[in-house]
């Protein structure tokens, strides 16, 4: 060979090696997916409102929001404070428990392999028990405390805040179908992940998401109380779907199955997400299908609609994939797209493996490897395979964010009783451009745009703010990485 060819080919061995080597990463097995999914876990413990239990994890963190549920004469202390913010939003908090529930269902042994298993559960239940509360009147289920517009004027710990924690409901006359049918498969799906555990709560559980999806159906209407920050732009049929799908899992009652088949509605869609949640659906029936439900068979090609729209290789693909492989559906905490793909195309591949089934888009098939392969690609992406060689998880990997969008990591511990003056809040520690006091273990920020580019400053809130259902559906794929017998094959 020639000194110029070599010479020419050397260049290009290094362009190709600066190109991809985050996926060369990805591909020889460095990332450490057991600490990425432990630390995914903690993160979500970062997020409790109410009074910590003595394990708590995250040191920097107290109890909070002692009182909520005074004004309106009810006990609503606990859940989950959904971002970097201090309210709690009902529809993504369930939706946050849904899929961890999911993920704590379909990957029990790789859960318990990594020992993170009663963890997940302990997640589940900080939701659940804080479900119960609130669902605890008949045809009454409380929905958001806090308010968000004075909460947003004032950068505060929630250990430190003022703020009016004003509290919402739907109920017969304000219908709010999205909510308690959300609510309903949280309970449901929680109420499997409990029954060999704890079958008296498993039973109440199951009890409640019943009554949810009966008071869901007979007062439909679509709740906007929540907006601007969590509008359902959907509309509620898909979550009617999702806790009859949910409900039929729990009970095995005709019932649903006579409501999935003859009453519900679904459709083609490209997305799966707080908002969206058919795709998830359609997988949940296309197991049952596999298994030898023929009569889900529209279901099931629904599903490969979804996955034959999203897979960049298929002829049919819609979404947009960036030059460094991460799929990007919209500006602003876009990860929660990127761990969604991510986790519907790992439980579809397990599906396909188990069944010896192939993916048909068209002329072109898929095996389980190629889904599973592609669902490894964006977890690795967020873990640091990616053009800006950086980890997207705070605590996690090369060169992690150190300025989450979050009030609590983002200013000091303070006293308890410490009066903080909101008008000065942002200039003392919002505008600082330095790293946060407290690291957010764990937590998956909103990541880069479309053309792969990222800043690590905390007014950057659609790159740096975190929210707990993009972690809480990430879990399930890492979990099946960590214990993968050859996870980067």
């Amino acid at each position: 060979m020639g000194t110029s060819v070599r010479a020419f080919t050397a260049a290009i061995v290094v362009a190709w090696l600066a190109l991809f080597q985050g996926l060369l990463v990805a591909v020889n097995g460095h990332f450490d997916y057991k600490d990425a999914l432990t630390k995914s876990i903690i993160f979500l413990e970062a997020q409790r409102s109410g009074k910590l239990p003595p394990n708590h994890r995250p040191k920097w963190r107290g109890d909070s929001a002692l009182d909520d549920g005074k004004l309106a004469n009810v006990d609503l202390v606990g859940g989950y404070y959904d971002a970097g913010d201090n309210v709690k939003y009902g529809l993504p908090m369930a939706f946050t428990v849904t899929t961890l529930a999911w993920s704590a269902l379909f990957y029990h042994k790789e859960l318990q392999a990594t020992g993170e298993l009663e963890n997940v559960r302990a997640g589940i239940r900080w939701g659940t028990d804080y479900f119960l509360k609130c669902s605890s009147r008949k045809n009454r289920l409380y929905v958001e405390v806090g308010d968000p517009a004075l909460d947003h004027q004032c950068w505060v710990r929630p250990e430190n805040m003022q703020t009016p924690r004003t509290v919402k409901q739907i109920d017969e006359s304000t219908p709010g179908t999205e909510i308690a049918a959300e609510t309903s498969a949280a309970m449901a799906a929680s109420s499997m992940v409990f029954r060999g555990v704890d079958r008296a709560y498993s039973r109440r559980l199951l009890n409640k998401a019943k009554l949810l999806f009966q008071f869901a159906k007979a007062h439909k209407g679509t709740y906007d109380g929540e907006c601007p920050f969590y509008c359902s732009y959907s509309g509620y049929n898909d979550e009617l779907l999702w806790a009859a799908t949910w409900l039929y899992y729990a009970t095995r009652r005709p019932v649903y199955m006579k409501y999935i088949l003859e009453e519900s509605i679904s459709a083609n869609v490209a997305e799966f997400s707080w908002d969206l949640k058919y795709a998830g659906v359609q997988v949940l029936l296309s197991k049952l299908y596999f298994e030898g439900q023929q009569n889900l068979q529209t279901f099931k090609t629904q599903a490969e609609s979804y996955f034959c729209s999203v897979h960049p290789e298929s002829p049919y693909h819609q979404i947009h994939v960036t030059q460094g492989g991460m799929v990007h559906f919209r500006d602003g905490a876009n990860t929660q797209y990127v761990t969604s793909t991510a986790f519907l195309f790992t439980v579809y591949s397990d599906l396909l493996a188990k069944h010896s089934q192939k993916l048909t888009c068209g002329n072109k098939e898929f095996h389980s490897t190629h889904l599973f392969s592609f669902a490894r690609q964006q977890i690795d992406y967020l873990l640091g395979a990616n053009p800006e060689g950086r980890s997207y998880m705070v605590g996690f990997g090369k060169n992690p964010p150190t300025q989450a969008h979050h009030r609590g990591a983002s200013v000091p511990v303070l006293a308890p009783d410490t009066v903080v003056n909101c008008g000065m809040s942002f200039t003392q520690w919002f505008r600082k451009n330095e790293p946060n006091p407290n690291e957010l273990t764990g937590a998956i920020l909103g990541g880069p745009d479309k053309n792969d580019h990222f800043n690590d400053q905390r007014w950057d809130s659609p790159k740096t703010e975190p929210c707990t259902y993009v972690n809480s559906i990430a879990v399930g794929p890492l979990a099946k990485l960590a214990t993968a017998s050859h996870p980067a094959a």
